[in-house]
This record gives structure tokens, C-alpha cells and sequence, in this order.
């Protein structure tokens, strides 16, 4: 067998030699495409310079200072959504949104400035028709038209339409869950939020209904311990009212990637329902699917709490039940949605 020819250099095309049993030192000639020459005579490579630096060693370090309470995040999350209404730096709630609270405000005030006008010119028709008793302290809150109809729905649509699918659609939530916050902290607080809003314009006017009677009347001792009961029942079910609106509204909210959707929903199922069961009624006599109907439901319940006369034939007991189990549905899907909430857009 013959020996192996030794390895001779080779040149290549530019005459510089190279040997297999060099060591390899990572480095190679280069031609500037930039030379102002042809290049053969440059020996290495003509690059730009570069002035000398210092490169930073960037580590992250876990931050071991004192959070802030757990209510104090809290109520960043409440003031956030509750003082948008009123003032800028919080969420920019829309105009058209912060006009028609205005307006349902002053609208709610309607039978305040009857009320008023009664007193001042001494009229005691006007009075006995707008003056407080057991039924127009049911119907302030409980007043299908033009409250239920109009009013507390369309704000409730307004509120909840983009309060949680927005987060949803644009990954806000990543700015919540970036800080120490639970997801029923933020739960709570969104549900906490529209309830405020909804709660000053329900009882807050049900409240200055009330007690500008007691001032421009001048109503005693007597008459005060005769209506108040019933003033805590009209106030309780503004609460109810509103804390079912909002459990349906955000239920919505969480399941959409909209504010479309949660409104015309919450709406539908409002006015739907009470449509569907009136019609029902009117053709067969029977108010039991009324129990499906959210305003309803709570309307029943309510004329029982304060008293006044009933427009149902069926069991009060039943559209209380219909209530708990109309909100237990709504909390559970809420609940559900929100633990399953990404930190990005989804």
C-alpha cells in the first residue's frame, strides 16, 4: 500500500495560501465592498469604527419593599371606574354616557319638584298624587314607566357594556394582575363600582324624595315613625334593583369582547322577558312566567316588602326564589369568566 502524498499548499484565486494543518483561530480575510480600490493590495478588512463602550449587566432583582393594604388596591380599582363620572384622570366614560346620568337624574327628580310645588303654593291634590305614602315610594323605585323602561336599564347597559370585555379584548387585565390583586378583588370592585353608580341615582334620589317632604311639609314625630319603615323597604329594594342589574350586566360583559353585546343583551333580557310574560298573561290569565322576568320578579318581591297591592296572582315567594337564583347564575358565570381571565389580549 503506498504512502499518502503530503499535503502541499494550495493558493487561491487572490494568491494567498492556506494550509489544512493550520490551527483554526475563527479569523479570515475580508474585502471591503466599500474599498476605493480594487481590493488587492488590502491585506484585511475595512470596516466603520466603532467607539469603545461599557456593556451593562442588566438583573432583575426581586422589589422587597412594603406593598400597600389590600384596600388601598382596592379602592384604586373603585375610585378608578365610580370618579370617571365626575372628573378626568379615572375611566374615561364616555360623553353621551355621562349626559344621559345627568339626565336620568333629573328626570328622577320629577316627583321631588311636584312634591315641592305642592308644598309652596299649598295644593293638597298635587300632594296627595306626588306627596310620599306607600305606593309612590314603591313606584320611585319600582315605577315601570318611565324608570324601568327608560332610566335604570339604559344606564345599567351603559355601565357594564365594555367594564370587563374590554379588559378582555385589549389585555387590561394585565395591568390589574401585574400588581398583587386577586381576581375577586377585581371582580368585586367592577361589581362594586356600577352598584355605586346605580345606587346614587336609585336611592340617592329616593332619598332626597323623601326627606324634602319631611322639610317642606313639615311632618312631625308621628307621621315620621309611620313612613320610615316603609322608606327602608323602598330603600331596600332599590339596592336589590340595582345589584341585580348589575350582576346580569357584568355576567354579559364577561362573556363578550365588546360593549355591543353586554348592552343589547342586558336590555334584551330586561324588556324581553317582560314582554314575553305579559303577552303570555293577557292570553292565557296566568302571571307565573313572570318569574322569568328580572324587573318583575324583584317588583313582586318588592310590593310585598313594603306593602302596597299586588299585581301578581302567583306567590310572592316564588319570584323571590326566581331572584336568588337569577343572580346565583349570573355571580357563578361572573366568577367563572373572571377566574379564567388571561394577563394578555386573548
Amino acid at each position: 500500500m503506498s504512502e499518502e502524498a503530503p499535503f502541499e499548499p494550495v493558493e487561491d484565486k487572490t494568491g494567498a495560501a492556506f494550509d489544512a494543518d493550520a490551527p483554526v483561530t475563527g479569523k479570515a480575510q475580508m474585502q471591503a465592498a466599500w474599498s476605493a480600490d480594487d481590493g488587492e493590495r488590502e491585506s484585511t478588512a475595512q470596516v466603520a469604527s466603532m467607539p469603545q463602550g461599557q456593556i451593562f449587566q442588566q438583573i432583575y432583582q426581586p422589589w422587597e419593599g412594603t406593598l400597600n393594604p389590600k384596600w388601598m388596591r382596592n379602592w384604586a380599582i373603585l375610585r378608578h371606574h365610580v370618579l370617571g363620572i365626575f372628573s378626568k384622570g379615572h375611566r374615561p366614560w364616555g360623553v353621551p354616557t355621562k349626559l344621559f346620568i345627568f339626565f336620568v337624574i333629573l328626570a328622577s327628580l320629577t316627583d321631588v319638584a311636584l312634591t315641592l310645588l305642592a308644598g309652596l303654593i299649598g295644593e293638597t291634590t298635587l300632594y296627595s298624587m306626588f306627596g310620599v305614602n306607600r305606593d309612590n315610594l314603591y313606584g320611585h323605585v319600582m315605577g315601570f314607566w318611565p324608570r324601568n323602561i327608560l332610566y335604570y336599564p339604559v344606564v345599567a347597559a351603559l355601565l357594564v357594556g365594555g367594564m370587563i370585555s374590554e379588559d378582555r379584548a385589549h389585555g387590561t387585565s394585565a395591568l390589574y394582575f401585574s400588581r398583587p390583586i386577586t381576581r375577586f378583588d377585581y371582580a368585586s370592585m367592577k361589581f362594586l363600582s356600577i352598584v355605586i353608580i346605580l345606587f346614587m341615582i336609585i336611592n340617592g334620589t329616593l332619598a332626597v324624595y323623601y326627606f324634602t317632604d319631611i322639610l317642606i311639609m313639615g311632618k312631625g314625630w308621628a307621621w315620621l315613625i309611620d313612613t320610615f319603615p316603609m322608606f327602608l323597604a323602598a330603600f331596600f329594594c332599590g339596592i336589590l334593583l340595582s345589584f341585580t342589574y348589575t350582576a346580569i350586566g357584568l355576567s354579559l360583559s364577561s362573556v363578550s369582547r365588546g360593549r355591543f353585546f353586554p348592552a343589547i343583551g342586558l336590555l334584551a333580557i330586561l324588556m324581553g322577558t317582560k314582554t314575553m310574560a305579559a303577552i303570555i298573561d293577557g292570553l292565557f290569565d296566568k302571571s307565573i312566567l313572570y318569574v322569568i322576568s328580572p324587573y318583575d320578579a324583584i317588583a313582586h318581591v318588592c310590593q310585598a316588602i313594603i306593602g302596597t297591592e299586588m299585581t301578581y296572582s302567583h306567590p310572592w315567594t316564588w319570584s323571590l326564589a326566581s331572584v336568588v337564583i337569577m343572580n346565583g347564575l349570573a355571580l357563578y358565570l361572573l366568577a367563572n369568566r373572571v377566574s379564567s381571565l388571561e394577563v394578555t389580549r386573548e
